[in-house]
């Protein structure tokens, strides 16, 4: 059942594009906010219970249908839920689509709109130097595809479609998270609390997605330079999980790239041959991971 909603998902996401806005799900804003302030009025709790409790309240409603659909009709209800579900985990935006608009933006060499597509891809500030924010755009391809399409994946397989919503709730709250503390200058650190607490539940649900998400770079990609790059860490002792989840998929994804120097390539070409071949990789991987998903399910790993 998981791998034919999973199929139908990612058909409905190809097909329905034009449907993407609706999974910024802005009007959840609000009730994160809700609990933020909540959990800013509780101040002696950990700061950690408050995200899990704001997580679990949004991911409630999901649970309830889902425990209330059972086997019913066959178990169409709860695969219909189970399609619309993902849909609405996935993302919000398609990688692939983010490359293509950066790809087109670099061939026109309009710099505004090569900016704002390399923001979208990268989630931060975009760096200023163009051969600098080419490699930040490759790596955060491979950062970005575990977040938004391998990690939903996973959680999808295991726990079916509550587990799919559980981890996009987590992102979800991380990003409030983020804004909120960034727009509260004068805050008393409540608001940096919730935000650290909120990367690192996001960073723990993403740790062994990642690590998959690597090994399938390697296998997808340049197997000796992607390994010869996993054993060599650059993470630091005092990085979050998260930190450790980028660090790890931006060098064991931009190594299996394997991208070489080529004689009297500009810098245009250069990016948008490294971002192509950064979206490739996630393509073949995901088809690595349809082989698997598909095996298991056969063997009757999976439901």
């Amino acid at each position: 059942m998981h791998l034919i909603a999973l199929l139908v998902g990612l058909v409905v996401e190809r097909l329905a594009t034009q449907l993407f806005h609706l999974r910024r799900l802005r009007w959840l804003d609000r009730i994160i906010d809700a609990g933020f302030r909540q959990a800013a009025r509780l101040a002696n709790w950990p700061s950690l219970i408050a995200i899990i409790l704001i997580a679990v309240l949004l991911v409630l409603p999901v649970f309830t249908v889902t425990f209330s659909l059972g086997d019913s009709l066959l178990g169409f209800p709860y695969l219909l839920l189970a399609v619309v579900v993902l849909f609405f985990s996935l993302g919000p935006q398609d990688i692939g689509e983010d490359v293509n608009e950066y790809c087109k933006a670099s061939e026109e060499g309009d710099e505004e709109r090569i900016k704002q597509t390399a923001k979208a891809i990268i989630e931060s500030e975009v760096p200023e130097d163009v051969l600098e924010r080419i490699h930040k755009v490759e790596e955060s391809v491979c950062i970005q595809a575990n977040n938004r399409l391998f990690a939903v994946i996973f959680w999808f397989v295991l726990l079916g479609p509550l587990g799919a919503w559980a981890y996009r709730v987590t992102d979800l709250i991380r990003r409030r998270a983020v804004f909120a503390a960034a727009r509260d200058e004068e805050s008393s650190g409540t608001s940096e609390r919730l935000r650290d607490a909120a990367v690192m539940l996001h960073g723990w649900l993403a740790w062994i997605p990642a690590r998959l998400t690597a090994i399938g770079y390697a296998a997808a990609g340049n197997f000796d330079t992607a390994l010869g790059a996993w054993r060599a860490p650059t993470e630091q002792k005092t990085d979050s999980p998260s930190e450790y989840n980028e660090h790890l998929l931006a060098r064991v994804g931009v190594s299996a790239l394997a991208l070489g120097d080529i004689a009297e390539e500009d810098l245009t070409q250069r990016a948008v041959r490294g971002a192509t071949a950064a979206n490739q990789l996630v393509f073949r991987l995901l088809l690595i991971w349809a082989v698997i998903i598909a095996a298991m399910t056969l063997y009757g790993w999976t439901r």
